[in-house]
């Protein structure tokens, strides 16, 4: 799987949004700073967040190929009962 540049754009250009623009409608009052702190935090941690999901998709972590000779070893260790082949 491979980056893609479509998500990324609208991704960015949601949480943007949210950041850039909703911040300026925030109506006046005692606590304006405060909601205009909050909604810019939340776009850029929720942004942040859904990139390194999206790039941890590109290369996942997968766990070891192990060979049949391997598996019925560990098998064996562990005390399974190993049919005869």
């Amino acid at each position: 799987m491979g980056a893609s540049a479509i998500p990324v754009i609208l991704m960015t250009a949601l949480w943007g949004c949210v950041g850039i623009v909703l911040p300026l409608f925030v109506p006046k009052g005692v606590n304006r700073g405060i909601l205009q702190l909050v909604l810019m935090l939340t776009a850029a941690t929720c942004w942040l967040f859904w990139l390194c999901c999206y790039m941890a998709q590109m290369n996942p972590l997968i766990g070891p190929k192990l060979s049949n000779k391997t598996l019925l070893l560990i098998a064996k260790e562990w005390g399974n009962k190993i049919p005869d082949l």
